[in-house]
């Protein structure tokens, strides 16, 4: 038998490699998606092949990451719930993409993944693998083994001589791409408890970052971030920069709980430096650009794309359909946007666009030849008509 396991290097999918070979007597070939985690993928490589591995395939997908699942998802303004940006939700639908394209080239019996069965990863991995290859057998080692807890695998891990970087005392579950990381697990688990400041990764501490405002600039071209400062980047290396200069100044910090699509709450941390200042960058472009009513509607499909999204759904149709929809009111969002960041927050101070739907000659509060003051008197009066009707 041979299997394709999505492979990480964490404790999870390192046990998993072993577990696999034992209950199976397969041959396991290890698959890592680089998405911009910046890991030392030759030591991912030698680690998976000294825990047992047959193969190794370290893909670098950080250009179509950014450009063809992160960027999508930013022309949407995708949201979930109070304040996650989706960083691993996004991430998912890509790595299960190529691992079933590996399956089929090895001519693979079965795909694994190393998500366990209370969390979301699981329902994004096999909605993926179902969606690209319907007759895929998938494996779900967390669903099957006795392991009971991420102690019981660490524990097992040292007894088998597999390295890990979790311990019992940080037993933290983080998940690192170019858009954020991700902490879970340990000391998180109680919601009360702030989380260690030396836990953090990206994002210096708001009172921490430095005292004096910094200015940048976003072009933008139909919905999408180009250049920063002027330079046209690709969109991977824009993200990258944009992550340092947010990082620096305090911005991207989220600690919520959220609903996970199994029904448990959940409690994640989140540092997505990038991806909060685009956020609100697109928001400014599309001020300028976009139609009123064009926006609303587009804004009433906001929670169920995000949903779907977050539910691990970017396969299926109503997702591409809803996706069709909102790149047809990107069409004309292309400009600039000026923003400074300080502290821990990212605030809008100019925009610009050739696009633009802003009159100043009709906002004015001066004389104006355009707008006759007296014809909201009628506007009024008609949309007033409704709530006089009750009171007589």
């Amino acid at each position: 038998m041979k299997i394709v396991l999505a492979y990480s290097g964490g404790l999870d999918t390192s046990v998993a490699i072993k577990w696999l070979k034992e209950k199976y007597n397969a041959q396991v070939i290890a698959f890592c998606a680089d998405i911009g985690q910046e890991e030392d993928f030759e030591e991912i490589r030698q680690k998976a092949l000294k825990t047992g591995a047959s193969k190794v395939y370290i893909e670098d997908l950080k250009e179509e990451f950014v450009r063809d699942f992160i960027f999508p998802m930013l022309r949407a303004n995708a949201v979930y719930e109070i304040g996650y940006l989706m960083g691993t939700s996004i991430a998912r639908p890509l790595i299960a993409k190529k691992q079933i394209e590996i399956a089929i080239k090895e001519n693979a019996d079965a795909v694994a993944h190393g998500a366990t069965g209370k969390g979301n990863d699981q329902v994004r991995f096999e909605l993926a693998y179902y969606a690209l290859k319907p007759d895929i057998k998938v494996i779900a080692p967390w669903r099957q083994w006795s392991f009971d807890s991420r102690s019981s695998l660490i524990e097992y891990a040292q007894k088998q001589g597999i390295p890990v970087q979790a311990t019992k005392e940080k037993p933290y579950s983080i998940d690192r791409n170019v858009f954020h990381i991700s902490y879970e697990g340990g000391i998180l688990e109680d919601p009360w408890i702030e989380p260690p400041e030396d836990m953090y990764t990206l994002v210096t501490p708001p009172e921490k970052a430095p005292d004096k405002p910094v200015y940048i600039e976003i072009e933008y071209e139909e919905g999408n971030p180009v250049a920063l400062d002027g330079e046209q980047l690709s969109p991977y290396e824009l993200l990258r920069r944009l992550n340092k200069i947010a990082g620096e100044n305090g911005i991207g910090r989220v600690d919520i709980v959220e609903n996970r699509y199994v029904g448990i709450k959940s409690r994640g941390v989140y540092e997505t430096p990038a991806g909060t200042v685009l956020h609100i960058a697109h928001k400014a472009v599309e001020s300028i650009t976009m139609d009123r009513e064009i926006m609303r509607l587009r804004d009433s499909l906001i929670p169920r794309y995000s949903e779907l999204i977050y539910y691990g759904y970017w396969f299926s149709p109503e997702r591409q359909t809803l996706q069709k929809l909102i790149d047809e009111t990107q069409r004309n969002v292309t400009g600039t946007v000026r923003l400074k960041l300080y502290k821990g927050n990212c605030i809008v101070v100019g925009r610009k666009s050739p696009y633009s739907l802003y009159s100043k000659d009709l906002a004015t509060f001066e004389k104006d030849f355009f707008f006759d003051q007296k014809d909201a008197e009628g506007f009024i009066k008609i949309n007033a008509i409704r709530l006089k009707l009750g009171k007589f």
